[in-house]
C-alpha cells in the first residue's frame, strides 16, 4: 500500500500545483487554492506514513467475530467478472456514455464566478446631464418609496452626490456628481426568503422602479455575475454613436435581461468656441487667452490663483465668475475681453460662440473612443447572453472603423477556459511523469490517466440536471474530482501489477484480487468525500453561491467516476497488457517470455476472494 500511498500523493499534487500558476484575473483566485491544497496533500502523506501507523497500533484491536463479507462486494465481484468476460460490449458502454455525456457541454450555462446571494443590493440613479440636487432628491424619494414596498427590504440608506457608497468592490470610484443617487438596500437574510434569491428580489425591485420618469436605473451591485459589458471602439465619434444607438435598440430585444445602459446617450450642454484664427492672429491673440478668459468667467480661476479671505482659524477663497443665467448669454459671453499684443479685444472679433451638445464623458479603449453597454444578467447565464448579443445582426455587420470587445467578466471567463486547459495539460503530464518513475512503467500510467476522462460524464450530467453554469468554482470542483479519480485507478492498477509481479498470478487472477480488496477502500472514500461535500450542495449556511458549484460537480462526478473505475478501468488494462504483449513479441521474437511461477496459495494476499 505505501506505492500507492505516495503515487496518489504525488498525483494529486501534480493535478493541483500547476493551476496556481495560471495567468491573469483566474489566476488569482487559483494561487491560493493551488497552493494550500499542494501542501495540505503532501502533510497528508507524512501523516499517513508516520502517524496513522503508530496511532492504529495503539488504537486497533483484534476483532472478537468472525470477518464477513458484505453482501455488495460479492454483488461488485459478479458485475468485475462479467465486465472482463464480455470487454467489447462494457468498452462500448462507456464510450456511449462519455459520448452523450460531452454532448451537454454546448448545453450548458457559463459563467464566470456565480452571483451571490447576500443580503444586501443597490438601486442606483442617473438623472440627465444638467440636473439639479433637488431633481435628483425628488427622483430619489420616489424610488425609495416605490422599493420600500417590497416586504424583504428591511434598512434603506439613500446617498445623493456620489457614485459607489463603498460597499461594492468592483464598482468604479469616480468624482461625485449632483445627478446621481444610490439606495444601499438591506434584505432580509436568505431563511427568511422562503426559497427567494436575492437575484429574484432584485428583478421585482426592477420592475418597481421602472417607472420613476427621466432617470437611467440600475439595479444591484453591477459587479461580478451581474452584468455583461459590451464594448464598441472606433476612430469616428460620428459614426460610432450613430452604429451604438442601432445596437442599444436590439440589445432590448433580448429576452430575460434587465436594463440596458449606453455610455453614448449621456450628453450635456456645453459652450463651443470656434476661434477665427486669422483675425486672432492678425490681433495677437493666442488660444490659450481665449481659454483662460472663458475659464475664469464661467468657471473661476485654479485654485492656487484665487484670492483667499483670511479668518482666525481658516481661509476661505473667493471664486469670481459670472452668475449661471449670464454664462448661456451669448451676447454677454461675446463681449468679454481677451488679451493682445495690441491692448484687450472682444471676444467676438476673434471667435465665433454657440451653444451645442456633447458627450458627458469620452472613453477610450487601446486609445480609441469607445461606447460601453452594460447589460444587467436578471439571472441569465453570462455566456448565453453573450451569445445572443453576438448573434444580432448589428453586431455581425460592423461599419468599416468599428471595431467589437467585451470587458469584464465576460473577458475574464474566456481567459478561465484558455488557462485552466492549459494548467489541466500541464497537469495531465505531470501525472504521467510520477507514474512512470514509480511504476517503471511507459505504457500502464495510460491507463491510470484514463481515469480523468471517467470522471468529467459525471461532473457534465450533475451540472445539466442542477443547470448549473460551467464557472470557476465548478472548474475548482473539477481539479478536485479529476485527483480523487485518478486515486481510484492507482489503487486498483497498483495491486494488479504487484499481485502478477510478486504472487505469479495470472492477468485475471490479479485484476480480479485487486477488484475486491480495493473495492472497499475506494468506496469508502468516495462516500466520506460526497458526504462531506452533501451540506454545501443543498445551500446549508451562508451564501453557498460560490461553493455550490463545486460540490456539485464533485458529487455528481464521483458517482459516475467510481462506477466506472470500478468496473472500467480493469477492463482498459487488458487492452493496454494487450498491445504491450504484442510489442513485445514483435520486437523480441527469438527470446520467448518466461514462464509466470506457479501460484503458490501459501504466498498469495490474505482473502483474495477468488473461487478455488
Amino acid at each position: 500500500i505505501g506505492l500507492a500511498v505516495i503515487a496518489t500523493t504525488f498525483t494529486l499534487i501534480a493535478v493541483f500545483l500547476p493551476t496556481a500558476f495560471m495567468a491573469g484575473v483566474p489566476g488569482k483566485f487559483f494561487v491560493q487554492f493551488g497552493w494550500t491544497a499542494a501542501i495540505a496533500v503532501f502533510f497528508s502523506l507524512v501523516v499517513a506514513r508516520l502517524l496513522t501507523p503508530m496511532m492504529s497500533a495503539y488504537l486497533l484491536k483484534v476483532p472478537k467475530k468472525a470477518h464477513h463479507e458484505p453482501r455488495w462486494i460479492e454483488v461488485y465481484m459478479g458485475w468485475a467478472r462479467w465486465a472482463l468476460k464480455h470487454r467489447i460490449k462494457t468498452s462500448f458502454a462507456a464510450i456511449v456514455f462519455l459520448a452523450g455525456s460531452f454532448m451537454l457541454v454546448p448545453l450548458l450555462p457559463t459563467g464566470f464566478i456565480p452571483p451571490d446571494d447576500l443580503s444586501q443590493t443597490q438601486v442606483s440613479l442617473s438623472l440627465p446631464p444638467g440636473s439639479t440636487f433637488r431633481d435628483t432628491y425628488a427622483a430619489a424619494e420616489q424610488a425609495r418609496e416605490l422599493v420600500q414596498k417590497n416586504p424583504h427590504v428591511k434598512l434603506i440608506y439613500t446617498a445623493i452626490g456620489g457614485g459607489s457608497t463603498g460597499s461594492d468592490p468592483f464598482a468604479p470610484g469616480g468624482a461625485a456628481e449632483v445627478r446621481k443617487a444610490t439606495l444601499t438596500l438591506n434584505l432580509t437574510p436568505r431563511a427568511e426568503r422562503r426559497g427567494l434569491s436575492k437575484q429574484a428580489i432584485e428583478s421585482q425591485l426592477r420592475e418597481a422602479v421602472s417607472v420613476i420618469p427621466g432617470a437611467r436605473v440600475k439595479v444591484g451591485f453591477g459587479g461580478s455575475a451581474e452584468k455583461y459589458v459590451l464594448v464598441l471602439a472606433g476612430e469616428d465619434g460620428r459614426v460610432l454613436g450613430e452604429h451604438a444607438r442601432v445596437v442599444e435598440r436590439e440589445l432590448r430585444t433580448i429576452p430575460g435581461i434587465g436594463n440596458v445602459t449606453s455610455s453614448s446617450s449621456l450628453v450635456r450642454p456645453e459652450l463651443i468656441v470656434r476661434p477665427d484664427v486669422a483675425r486672432a492672429a492678425d490681433l495677437g491673440v493666442s488660444a490659450e487667452a481665449i481659454a483662460d478668459t472663458l475659464r475664469i468667467a464661467t468657471a473661476g480661476d485654479y485654485e492656487q490663483s484665487l484670492a483667499k479671505l483670511n479668518l482666525s482659524q481658516r481661509q476661505v477663497p473667493i471664486v469670481v465668475r459670472l452668475p449661471a443665467d449670464a454664462r448661456t448669454d451669448l451676447d454677454l459671453l461675446a463681449r468679454l475681453t481677451v488679451p493682445g499684443t495690441r491692448g484687450p479685444v472682444m471676444l467676438g472679433n476673434v471667435a465665433t460662440l454657440a451653444i451645442e451638445s456633447g458627450p458627458a464623458q469620452i472613453d477610450r479603449y487601446d486609445r480609441l473612443r469607445n461606447i460601453n453597454f452594460e447589460i444587467e444578467l436578471n439571472q441569465q447565464p453570462l455566456g448565453e447572453v453573450e451569445q445572443r448579443a453576438m448573434a444580432l445582426p448589428s453586431l455581425q455587420k460592423l461599419p468599416p472603423g468599428v471595431i467589437q470587445t467585451t470587458v469584464g467578466d465576460a473577458e475574464a471567463m474566456a481567459e478561465l477556459f484558455s488557462s485552466f486547459g492549459l494548467a489541466m495539460a500541464t497537469g495531465v503530464l505531470c501525472i504521467y511523469i510520477v507514474l512512470v518513475l514509480l511504476f517503471k512503467d511507459f505504457v500502464q500510467p495510460v491507463t491510470i490517466l484514463a481515469a480523468l476522462v471517467l470522471s468529467i460524464p459525471g461532473a457534465f450530467l450533475a451540472l445539466f440536471i442542477t443547470q448549473t453554469a460551467l464557472s470557476m468554482p465548478s472548474m475548482i470542483g473539477l481539479i478536485m474530482l479529476m485527483g480523487i479519480a485518478t486515486k481510484n485507478s492507482i489503487l486498483l492498477i497498483e495491486y494488479a501489477i504487484m499481485a502478477r509481479r510478486e504472487f505469479g498470478m495470472s492477468r485475471l487472477e490479479a485484476l480480479l484480487d485487486a477488484c475486491h480488496k480495493r473495492a472497499r477502500p475506494i468506496v469508502m472514500t468516495t462516500i466520506a468525500m460526497g458526504a462531506g461535500m452533501m451540506p454545501i450542495a443543498i445551500g446549508l449556511g451562508t451564501d453557498p453561491s460560490f461553493r455550490a458549484p463545486m460540490a456539485i460537480v464533485v458529487i455528481g462526478g464521483l458517482i459516475t467516476s467510481t462506477f466506472l473505475s470500478l468496473l472500467v478501468i480493469p477492463v482498459l488494462f487488458t487492452y493496454v497488457d494487450d498491445v504491450v504483449q504484442a510489442l513485445v513479441r514483435r520486437l523480441r521474437p527469438a527470446h520467448p517470455p518466461a514462464h509466470p511461477p506457479a501460484h503458490d496459495p501459501a504466498k498469495a494476499p490474505v482473502g483474495d476472494g477468488l473461487a478455488p
